[in-house]
């Protein structure tokens, strides 16, 4: 068995001595949250409020798919390898280490002693093992992470501290990355763990637990004391429900809310100069769409939902893509906050981005119209294209009335796509309705968003023909109901390809086959706008160091690493009359260590998901 200790992104290590001192380095270029506890949380320690302007799906997290969900679970479950907030990179999760059979198809998990959960209950690889297991056998439970387990074999805990995971065959993506890990002790007792709300009195092993939620009041949660990592200095994090991002962005300024996020470009714009308020435009790791039905089906091959049947042909998608012109909705609607974009994986991950300039769906009306003309759709008097019925092609367009920039964008889709002779009634609905719509295919175009891990496989999985939902919503989840058994091996091969270079263009691939499907016009790649209250808080820890996010991270690093203004001395480090258990290495000379760390070891290969908008 080879040692597998955590590594920075992009490397693979075999030889154990050289992994333990990359463990080392690893660990040392976390800022604060993965290498010493945080100051506990003093009785009068403040409570950092967020805004909560998105739809909850829900708080089960094994049917969450909904991104502020997710944000919501990712503080409250550990995975057994989590992502630094420095680059991404591996570190120690719920398991301190992990090793490797020689061919890749064992996973063995080391779990510390002593570690507990929010309850008092001891964690143990028995957790892990149900956890696992509950998705394998209930096909309710694999809503959210279940295609993650494709390969998975079998998972057994030989004793407390030690987990085996055992794959059909050897895969490219750690699989400890992904799924988080849920408390036996609570979840086994459940008749029904799919219909379980998880929304008062939780149990959790991150840094902050549920405490209470519904749907008027918001989220609150409370500080875990027993987090391995020590208590969090603040008392909790609790998500306050506004109508619309308007609202939530006054409060800001009233002082109501600490953090706001999802800001429009005009509302970025119209802080930037606020006084007590700092904002941040962090490299975008999420891609903005337009979703294209194909003609949705069930696993079975069943039609569902009510798509526009003319979608059903390709060259009528392709159409529709080549009609809508990215770069003006980039300079236009995002006032050019964001990236141009290509594929699904966003420029932030270089390793798996399609890097190209060769897309033959970019803005072309004339051979949009071309394309319709040769699929035998003529254009009637009054413009609108006719299909061989004399029926017009007219579709609907939906998008979330919760986000401005939908209906900005929807202003610009209509016109272009009636250019090329295709009517477009706009539909703006409650976010939870676009989902539920979706999901079981009931839209022609809709305004549709993921965001991306620092592993493209999950993203790539869940365009199998396998992640097609049931036809009521149930079982897996599906991108944008596409399905084509080629992709299926595409994905296949890249999901076993141990080889980072092959690898690499194997997601290239199965990205550019999405693209030429035309079932996900991809628009561009958004900068999360975010702002805060900077005279109550110091800065934010963001993910990655270098031009990051501060919410919605890989992890819970900026919330767990949030210190009330005033409590940094000079040097960065976090003072503390009684305690110096807050203090940490200044990130620079952390970088610096993992720099000559890494200068010595050989590389092999890649290490390793998110959530839908």
């Amino acid at each position: 068995m080879q040692p597998y200790i955590p590594r920075p992104p992009r490397h693979r290590f075999r030889s154990s001595s050289v992994a333990a001192a990359l463990g080392l380095a690893a660990a040392l270029a976390v800022p604060v949250a993965a290498v010493a506890p945080a100051v506990a949380a003093e009785d009068n320690a403040p409570m950092l409020k967020l805004a909560l302007t998105g739809d909850i799906d829900t708080l089960n997290p094994f049917i969450s798919i909904l991104a502020t969900s997710s944000n919501v679970l990712r503080l409250q479950y550990e995975p057994l390898v989590a992502y630094g907030a420095e680059a991404n990179e591996e570190i120690p999760g719920m398991a301190e280490s992990w090793e490797t059979s020689e061919d890749g198809t064992v996973w063995t998990f080391s779990i510390p002693e002593g570690r507990q959960w929010s309850d008092g209950e001891p964690i143990t690889a028995e957790d892990a093992e149900w956890t696992f297991n509950a998705i394998m056998e209930n096909d309710d439970l694999k809503q959210a992470n279940g295609s993650v387990l494709s390969s998975v074999e079998s998972v057994e805990a030989e004793d407390d501290t030690t987990l085996v995971i055992t794959l059909s065959e050897a895969q490219a993506v750690n699989p400890g990355t992904e799924l988080p890990i849920v408390p036996e002790h609570v979840w086994s007792e459940l008749d029904d763990p799919a219909g379980y709300a998880n929304d008062k009195d939780t149990v959790g092993s991150g840094p902050f637990v549920v405490d209470n939620y519904d749907k008027s009041a918001g989220v609150t949660m409370t500080t875990n004391p027993n987090y391995w990592r020590g208590a969090a200095k603040i008392s909790g994090v609790t998500w306050i429900p506004y109508k619309n991002s308007d609202a939530a962005v006054q409060a800001l300024r009233t002082g109501e809310i600490d953090i706001v996020s999802g800001l429009t470009p005009a509302q970025y714009q119209a802080l930037e100069n606020e006084p007590n308020i700092t904002t941040n435009a962090g490299t975008g790791r999420r891609y903005q769409a337009i979703g294209i039905n194909p003609g949705a089906q069930t696993p079975d091959g069943t039609p569902m939902g009510d798509g526009h049947p003319a979608l059903q042909d390709v060259q009528v998608r392709r159409a529709v893509a080549l009609a809508i012109d990215s770069d003006t909705l980039l300079e236009k609607v995002l006032q050019g906050l964001g990236d141009k974009a290509t594929g699904e994986i966003p420029m932030t991950y270089p390793l798996y981005h399609w890097d190209t300039d060769e897309l033959p769906l970019a803005y072309d009306p004339d051979a949009a119209n071309k394309l319709l003309d040769e699929a035998g759709y003529e254009m009637g008097p009054d413009g609108v294209r006719l299909d061989e019925d004399g029926n017009a092609l007219s579709m609907r367009l939906m998008g979330r009335n919760s986000d401005p920039t939908h209906q900005q964008m929807a202003d610009y889709v209509k016109p272009w796509l009636k250019e090329i002779g295709i009517d477009v009634s706009v539909e703006m609905k409650a976010p939870a309705q676009v989902n539920d719509d979706s999901t079981v295919g009931n839209y022609d175009l809709y305004f549709t968003g993921w965001g991306i891990g620092p592993d493209p496989d999950f993203q790539l999985s869940i365009n199998q023909c396998s992640s097609r939902p049931n036809a009521d919503g149930t079982g897996a989840t599906s991108e944008n109901n596409y399905c084509d058994p080629a992709f299926d091996e595409l994905y296949k091969a890249q999901h076993a390809e141990l080889d980072q270079e092959k690898r690499s263009e194997l997601v290239a691939q199965a990205q550019e086959m999405i693209y030429n499907a035309a079932v996900n016009k991809v628009l561009y790649y958004a900068n999360s706008l975010e702002a805060y209250r900077s005279d109550r808080w110091e800065p934010f820890v963001t993910q990655p160091a270098e031009g990051g996010v501060i919410t919605s991270q890989n992890g819970p690093w900026s919330y767990y690493q949030a210190t009330p203004a005033g409590e940094l001395d000079e040097a960065g480090v976090v003072t503390d009359d009684d305690s110096n258990t807050g203090m940490f290495i200044g990130v620079g000379g952390a970088v610096l260590v993992a720099g000559l760390v890494a200068f010595l070891l050989i590389r092999r290969r890649s290490a390793t998901a998110d959530d839908r908008e």
